[in-house]
């Protein structure tokens, strides 16, 4: 334990309360079905063994702060969930089931939605990591012909705010499988940020690096893989980011307009049967799924972009 930090900077926080609330308004009287309670206090007890845990094991105080808000969050949430569902039937069951009753479903569910977790990020990375490994070369191209680099600008922006999904029928047409066609929606929808992202990274280097640069006789190509790159990876990211969230958010769409697996079908499955348990749980597991995706992707652009923040120290 870091001793820079005490006990009371570690453990007293406002999520401790939200805690004990939620546990306490679980055990009030249920107006409305309300079949497994148990699960609900299971998960609240495993986010504060969570917190806990973090809190003692954390060294950085943000850290320690920023887990807290977000369990204190989930405390609140879970809290008025509970509260408008099965202690005071405000909503009505059959399309807001309480929180216990959905953990159950997603317990019951774990392998059917495990393999449309695996189905949904094996679309995503394909597709992603496919737009990535053209767009950032291509952008990497482009930019430094600065003529070819401006008009290519205007022609990314005309063809990027086309949504993909639009090519979603001349892909089922032209493709032997619709897990093809997702790939290729996930494709166009992260190419054309990542290579915008590219480009205005190359077009708005500092002039000094670049002559800086050439006055050591660096070549062309280690120009671009040394010099231009790094200094244009923070609107690489940016466009990187932008090509994440928007493939998510298609990926889903196409899935539910024809997939026959996936995160995006298990929701528009269970819609149709009216489920509403399952259309609750596999909305959460989206959520879920994308902010892990997120926080990692976060990381590794913390860690590749550390240079950045020692340069501003």
């Amino acid at each position: 334990m870091s001793p820079s930090l005490t006990s009371r900077a570690r453990f007293f926080k406002a999520a401790h309360v939200l805690f004990v609330v939620t546990l306490l308004i679980q055990g009030l009287p249920d107006r409305a079905a309300n079949p497994s309670p148990l699960y609900a206090v299971v998960f609240v007890l495993a986010l504060e063994a969570l917190l806990i845990v973090s809190s003692a094991l954390l060294k950085s105080t943000r850290s320690i702060n920023l887990i807290a808000d977000i369990i204190a969050f989930v405390y609140f949430f879970i809290l008025l969930w509970t509260l408008f569902t099965a202690k005071l039937d405000m909503l009505k069951a059959s399309f807001f089931p309480p929180p216990g009753t959905v953990a159950a479903q997603m317990l019951s569910d774990g392998a059917l939605i495990i393999g449309n977790i695996k189905t949904s990020l094996g679309i995503v990375a394909q597709g992603y990591i496919l737009g990535l490994v053209t767009a950032v070369p291509l952008g990497l191209f482009l930019g430094w012909n600065i003529r070819s680099g401006s008009a290519a600008i205007y022609i990314s922006k005309f063809t990027g705010s086309i949504p993909p999904v639009v090519y979603i029928p001349y892909g089922i047409a032209l493709l032997p499988t619709f897990r093809s066609v997702s790939v290729m929606v996930i494709f166009l929808a992260s190419f054309w940020p990542i290579l915008a992202g590219t480009m205005g990274g190359v077009l708005n280097v500092e002039k000094e690096i670049i002559d800086s640069a050439r006055s050591l006789c660096v070549g062309p190509v280690s120009m671009l893989a040394e010099v231009v790159f790094p200094a244009a990876l923070p609107q690489i990211f940016t466009g990187c980011n932008q090509g994440l969230s928007v493939s998510f958010i298609l990926l889903t769409s196409a899935e539910m307009i024809g997939g026959r697996s996936g995160l995006g079908y298990y929701v528009k499955n269970f819609s149709d049967l009216g489920d509403y348990k399952r259309i609750v749980a596999g909305v959460l597991v989206i959520g879920i799924v994308i902010t892990v995706i997120t926080f990692f992707f976060n990381k590794l652009q913390s860690y590749l972009m550390r240079w950045q923040s020692r340069r501003e120290e």
